[in-house]
């Protein structure tokens, strides 16, 4: 993709506080330069808004976001390869392979144990299309080398043993309790599931049961030696740092390691046009209910990107959000929320409204499809589209002013295809009209494109029980 001369994208747009509890110079992105400049080793290749970009021999990408007025360093290394990536059989493996780069390497022994030891802030998270690992210490010279050499030491030469795999299940077993236990998170992934018919985006990061649990080895190292590589990462520091000894000490970690040889094709499973509501509902034993709506959408590095984020802020903020008025001001739901997701590929966004048991599903899913899609009758106005701008770009700007709010959110631009999309987005955001926002409302967020899901409390669900395959 050429990148125009224009310059966010907060490439994923969270206004659901239960989803949140459980997570985590020039405007003009300047074009590749045709002279570059060798510098220890390492390609300068562009520079945007402070942001620098070196590359090594070997495809590794370096981002350096200096700030000495910072007291603290973060290191972040993106892997191109999340959920989307997995084939038959395989869901959950990028997520069981996250945790797994934590066991260490023949040297280096358990690296929480060194992390925490060293009293960094440090975690690993996997989604859709990427994987990403940070650490955010005390800036020193002493710090980083070890930050940088671990960073190196792990993208190569990790165990992954079956040893550690076996002893990894129950922590990742927690995981996929605590989300079959949360409702928000069930119906997100049945919605999701029966959004999707082909794509990936339909299956939960985390992964079926099954597959997580029956997963081979051999297959496990496979994928990690596929995809853990130079040429498929980016690498981020940000905050407190010295660039020209920093970058010395990159190339003498990183850039011994051999460019893989292997070629990497892209995905390419994409969805055709809908044609058709699609429903579904969960019966569980809960004391709340849910209504919840979800609409495929373009993917994040598409222009619509930017007018889908502030769609999810006029619809889905709180207090002076349409659904927050339609809804909760007027006692049909306790709660309202909205994800709004920019993917590398066509994604989606989604509404939801939360109801205690004495308030109706009914009454609730026709005022959500009625606010959410009657847009075209009732468009944005001007006001609510500056504040939408307003909220997005202060966000924005709070995460270029914090290092590893920064390098976190660096991640998701990386994955669309450029981190320079993350000030093509804000851009795009600062330009738009009512016409923009109003337009892609109509083209979206309408009913055959629409799936609809609830969560409805019950004393007792009625499951069918299914028998595996017999020994014949």
């Amino acid at each position: 993709m050429k990148l125009k001369p224009i310059c966010l994208a907060v490439a994923l747009a969270l206004n659901f506080a239960s989803l949140q509890a459980h997570a985590e110079d020039t405007k003009a992105a300047a074009k590749p330069s045709a002279k570059a400049t060798k510098v220890v080793n390492a390609t300068q290749y562009t520079s945007v808004e402070g942001i620098t970009e070196y590359r090594l021999a070997n495809g590794l990408r370096v981002l350096f976001a200096p700030d000495d007025s910072k007291p603290t360093t973060t290191v972040n290394v993106t892997y191109l390869v999340g959920s989307r990536h997995e084939s038959y059989g395989e869901t959950g493996m990028a997520h069981l392979l996250e945790h797994m780069l934590f066991k260490g390497t023949n040297t280096s022994g358990n690296l929480m144990d060194q992390l925490s030891k060293r009293g960094m802030q440090f975690n690993g998270t996997t989604f859709y299309d990427r994987t990403n690992y940070y650490e955010t210490f005390p800036a020193s010279e002493d710090n980083l080398q070890w930050a940088l050499g671990m960073e190196a030491d792990r993208m190569i030469n990790s165990k992954i043993a079956r040893v550690d795999l076996d002893k990894e299940f129950s922590v990742v077993r927690n995981e996929m309790e605590i989300g079959e236990n949360d409702p928000f998170r069930v119906l997100w992934k049945q919605l999701a599931a029966v959004s999707f018919d082909w794509h990936n985006y339909g299956n939960n990061t985390i992964g079926a049961r099954a597959d997580v649990e029956g997963v081979k080895i051999e297959n496990l190292q496979g994928f990690y030696r596929k995809f853990y590589q130079p040429d498929n990462a980016v690498l981020m520091v940000a905050g407190k740092f010295d660039t020209a000894k920093t970058l010395a000490l990159i190339e003498k970690t990183f850039g011994t390691i051999a460019k893989p040889t292997r070629q990497l094709e892209k995905t390419w499973t994409r969805e055709q046009a809908r044609d058709g509501v699609r429903e579904v509902t969960v019966r569980r034993v809960t004391d709340q209910q849910m209504a919840a709506v979800l609409y495929p959408t373009a993917p994040g590095s598409h222009k619509d990107a930017a007018a889908l984020a502030a769609l999810g802020d006029i619809l889905g903020s709180a207090p002076n959000g349409r659904l927050h008025k339609q809804l909760v001001e007027s006692k049909q739901a306790v709660n309202i929320g909205n994800i709004t997701f920019q993917l590398a590929e066509p994604g989606y966004a989604m509404y939801l409204a939360v109801m205690s048991k004495d308030q109706s599903v009914d009454a609730a899913k026709k005022s959500l499809i009625e606010t959410v899609e009657g847009l075209d009758k009732s468009p944005v106005t001007e006001a609510e589209l500056k504040r939408a701008k307003t909220n997005l770009l202060n966000a924005l700007e709070k995460t270029i002013n914090d290092p590893q709010r920064l390098c976190v959110s660096m991640s998701e631009s990386i994955a669309l295809g450029d981190w320079r999309l993350f000030f093509i987005q804000r851009d795009r955001i600062e330009a738009l009209t009512l016409d923009d926002v109003n337009r892609v409302a109509k083209n979206y967020f309408k009913q055959d494109n629409r799936s609809f899901g609830q969560f409805v409390p019950v004393a007792a669900p009625d499951r069918a029980v299914i028998p595996d395959v017999p020994d014949v």
